[in-house]
């Protein structure tokens, strides 16, 4: 990874430091730069086992500018041919929730913590989750999100270094300049449909508390 000027320090971090913000290029244009950057590593990445299976790496997708971020676990099988992330059956209910809180899917920006499908779409491995976590750093880096959004359990843990969906979704913790809410897994809330009230309400109240920072749809 020497060779990529913009993510030695992430990784000089990672190593030396654990888990922390650190700021990228602030000049015009550095998340588009950095994005694109970051989108060709994760292409050819090995740094787990999970890249052997793979038809594309999926990155991420939406507005980079938005001060909301939305982050799930990996990339399902459609999300792998597409090579866009949560765009099945629980990314439409993503799309829908979003819209039923006034605002367009485009206006936020959507990740996962690895970037391949995990075969049969299991859950990622710990393992694998620590090998994709400096991307997910990165991302963060390079948008600087207002509010993360970690979606169901393994990216609460890996973002908050908590885990217990069920107590911690809805509640507001504070990560250095950045404001972190856990919220259910869109793919949690199609298993038990229950749970849609309280996912749209989480969803509703993260959109309202972006609306007081002063941020405007499509900003």
């Amino acid at each position: 990874m020497s060779d990529v000027p913009i993510l030695t320090p992430l990784y000089r971090y990672w190593r030396d430091l654990g888990y922390r913000w650190m700021g990228l290029r602030r000049a015009a244009g550095a998340r588009t730069r950095g994005l694109q950057e970051l989108h060709r590593m994760v292409q050819r990445c090995q740094r787990c086992p999970l890249h052997r299976e793979r038809k594309q790496a999926v990155l991420g997708v939406g507005n980079p500018w938005s001060p909301l971020m939305f982050v799930g676990e990996g990339p399902g099988a459609q999300e792998d041919t597409e090579g866009q992330p949560f765009v099945g059956a629980a990314g439409q209910l993503l799309t829908k929730t979003l819209a039923m809180a006034g605002i367009r899917r485009e206006d936020v920006y959507i990740a996962n913590v690895v970037k391949c499908r995990p075969p049969g779409n299991r859950t990622p491995r710990p393992s694998e989750m620590q090998a994709c976590f400096p991307y997910l750093i990165a991302q963060i880096e390079i948008i600087r999100p207002a509010i993360l959004i970690p979606m169901g359990n393994p990216a609460t843990q890996m973002i908050l270094g908590q885990s217990g969906i069920m107590q911690l979704r809805g509640r507001w913790f504070r990560k250095n300049d950045t404001w972190i809410c856990p919220i259910f897994h869109p793919a949690y809330v199609l298993r038990n449909p229950n749970a849609f009230p309280t996912f749209l309400q989480d969803v509703q109240a993260i959109v309202a508390t972006a609306r007081r920072m002063g941020w405007h749809r499509g900003e």
